[in-house]
């Protein structure tokens, strides 16, 4: 059976070609059809699909070398399984090291046991990484996707499904901006548009005159990115959770001053806010007992997350203390180690 042949009053076909050309022009209500709506053509944005920028590989052997639990309630510290009490140990926010286990006991140090049932199942670290610059300017700025998200067709408008998904930390070309009540909206894609909240973007600072050292590194508060610089050069980048509200990472330019592949870190004894994390790995002391670390215990980097420290991933813990391992020079008199310059390029929003 043929299908019927719909044929529509004059009047209506009018109505429909209205309504189309106001669908497709959604920018009268939003910026009053400003032609930046339209963004960067497609020809352009396909010489220059995706960022210019170098995967840090991720090493098993690295960040799975030790397994990591969280204490889930206050318990009792033994030297032995069933053996002597050694200590009480608090709730609080807590992780420890898994030496061995024997029976319902973990060991968690030295002579250092725990009945198994206070500890949750075995950590899953962060497999996220940064990546490796050129060493020349990107042709469009950098930024990692902060939420699952699909890209809205037009800035403002509401998330569409005909664009593709996009996971967390999906690297993106931020090809142009526009801005809508004083927030931009970054196009990353052919009618592909993300509010600024929901980008986490990489922009090179000039060297501050007051850093005294080769290799350094810029701590953005504001977008919770790092970037390494060798002299005026950036070559590295990644995503950071710095210090909450309360527990405030300060600004300034600072110098690391004490190292440790390992370490344990504690504060708040008997308070609300206390906690213990065994075996920290790769931490650079800088401002205090605030330090660059790694960070097996969360996987919220682009977000504030700490009591002042700069948590990064493992491998990007681990890329930075490598890389910047010999900027210390200890046979020359009142030598530096890797200078962290901190500050911020907006006002940070939770949200």
């Amino acid at each position: 059976m043929k299908k019927r042949l719909l044929i529509l009053p004059t009047f209506v076909l009018l109505l429909l070609t209205f309504t189309s050309t106001t669908a497709q022009e959604s920018c009268t209500a939003i910026l009053g059809c400003d032609p930046a709506i339209k963004g960067l053509p497609d020809d352009v944005l396909a010489a220059y699909p995706e960022p210019n920028v170098i995967q840090l590989p991720i090493d098993d052997s690295l960040i799975y070398d030790r397994l990591y639990r969280k204490v889930t309630q206050p318990t009792q510290v033994f030297d032995a399984p069933g053996g002597n009490l050694l200590a009480d140990h608090g709730g609080g926010f807590s992780y420890v090291t898994v030496n061995s286990l024997a029976g319902d006991w973990t060991q968690i140090d030295t002579n250092a046991w725990v009945p198994s049932n206070v500890l949750s199942e075995d950590v899953l670290i962060s497999r996220y990484a940064g990546v490796r610059l050129p060493g020349e300017p990107l042709p469009y700025p950098m930024g990692w996707i902060m939420r699952h998200l699909n890209a809205s067709e037009v800035p403002g408008g509401d998330p569409s499904d005909f664009n593709p998904f996009l996971y967390r930390y999906t690297k993106v070309n931020l090809y142009t901006y526009v801005e809508i009540d004083g927030f931009r909206w970054y196009q990353i894609g052919p009618g592909q548009w993300v509010h600024q909240f929901n980008i986490a973007k990489i922009t090179p600072v000039t060297r501050p005159a007051e850093v005294e050292t080769y290799k350094w590194v810029g701590i953005d508060l504001y977008e919770q990115t790092l970037i390494a610089y060798e002299g005026e050069t950036p070559v590295y980048a990644t995503l950071i959770s710095s210090g909450l509200e309360k527990w405030p990472t300060n600004e300034g330019l600072f110098n690391v001053y004490l190292r440790y592949e390992r370490t344990t870190m504690s504060g708040a004894y008997q308070q609300e806010d206390f906690y213990s994390l065994q075996e920290v790995p790769w931490t650079m002391y800088f401002d205090g007992d605030i330090a660059l670390h790694g960070t097996y215990w969360h996987d919220g980097f682009g977000y504030r997350h700490s009591h002042g420290c700069v948590n990064m991933s493992i491998t990007d813990a681990n890329w930075v203390y490598e890389w910047s391992r010999d900027e210390l020079d200890r046979s020359v008199p009142d030598d530096k180690d890797l200078s962290v310059y901190v500050y911020s390029t907006g006002q940070y929003n939770p949200s």
